[in-house]
């Protein structure tokens, strides 16, 4: 207690933050697994839109078997309810797969212009930044989180860290202003993050914050698909029938479902760094144990994916964050 009778903030331990590094760079791989399947996919229909359309709705599909048939899923759904009646939760911060819906529909609208390198460039320092206000702000379940100069430091480094891997495949600087979508999208990641983060608290039930953040992306990547239509037509690709590439969508509930669960002990910074540090890592092994024609990763792609794993650390060994 203070002089006034205030009781300090609580601290979060050194080790379940560092414990939630760890969870979130292993989600952080998986999204790299996911980015494969789904890069695959919207190659097979020729229409990235469509391919998020089937990876957002197949995971959605499988949530919405798996939720009510697990007790603890009823009772996130029932505590979801009561949390929207009486105002502790607000329907806007149930928006967040609206960002995750953002992000993949900025994959398939720039990345044949722009290539992966320059796509991800963009978003990392997008989200990098907007983690800083996130926190600062205190949107997240972890509330205010201080911009410690660890937390300057190590999002300054990620953005390095990713120029660094692909930074002999920036491409033609010409085609950097479309660079601002998936910058935006970057941005949008951070309070997907953090909404989804608040979701789960609320509600006690990482699979109904997770159900949550599918139902509404799905939505959204629809009418965004509907719109498509209208304006360019039905996809020319057909449905492949390899079965792995049906996965993305059960792969990416595994990520926004750590993802939800761990912010409240990491904060959105420290969880953005971390499962940047697991996207790199992951792209780097799959560019090395299952290349393609695109893919050659050299010296400065393993060195920017160490790099990253730096950043994380050197954030999550700062000093405490107080929520």
């Amino acid at each position: 207690m203070t002089a006034t009778g205030t009781a300090s903030p609580p601290v979060l331990p050194v080790a379940r933050r560092i414990a939630g590094v760890g969870l979130a760079t292993a989600a952080g791989v998986t999204v790299a697994v996911q980015s494969r399947i789904n890069g695959e996919l919207g190659v097979r229909l020729a229409d990235g839109i469509a391919a998020a359309v089937v990876s957002f709705g197949l995971g959605l599909l499988v949530l919405l078997v798996l939720v009510p048939a697990i007790p603890a899923g009823r009772r996130g759904l029932a505590t979801l309810r009561a949390a929207l009646a009486d105002g502790s939760l607000r329907p806007w911060q149930c928006l967040g797969g609206a960002c995750g819906a953002l992000f993949v529909a900025a994959q398939g609208l720039t990345i044949g212009a722009l290539g992966v390198a320059v796509f991800t460039v963009a978003a990392v320092a997008g989200q990098s930044g907007s983690s800083l206000l996130v926190d600062r702000a205190g949107l997240g379940p972890a509330g205010r989180q201080a911009v410690t100069p660890n937390r300057l430091v190590g999002a300054a480094l990620t953005v390095v860290a990713v120029v660094l891997a692909v930074g002999g495949r920036l491409g033609d600087p010409g085609t950097l202003g479309l660079a601002l979508l998936p910058l935006l999208a970057g941005v949008g990641v951070a309070w997907q993050q953090a909404m989804n983060g608040r979701v789960r608290a609320a509600t006690g039930s990482t699979l109904a914050a997770t159900l949550v953040n599918f139902a509404v992306g799905t939505v959204v990547l629809l009418a965004a698909f509907v719109v498509e239509v209208a304006v360019r037509g039905r996809p020319d690709g057909g449905l492949p029938t390899e079965p792995w590439l049906y996965l993305g969508g059960p792969v990416g509930i595994v990520f926004i479902a750590v993802a939800a669960a761990v912010v409240r002990f990491t904060g959105v910074l420290l969880l953005g760094l971390a499962t940047i540090a697991g996207q790199v890592v992951g792209a780097a092994l799959l560019d090395v144990v299952l290349p393609t024609t695109a893919s050659h990763p050299g010296v400065n792609t393993l060195l920017g994916a160490v790099l990253t794993l730096f950043a994380a650390l050197l954030a999550a060994f700062g000093p405490p964050a107080r929520r």
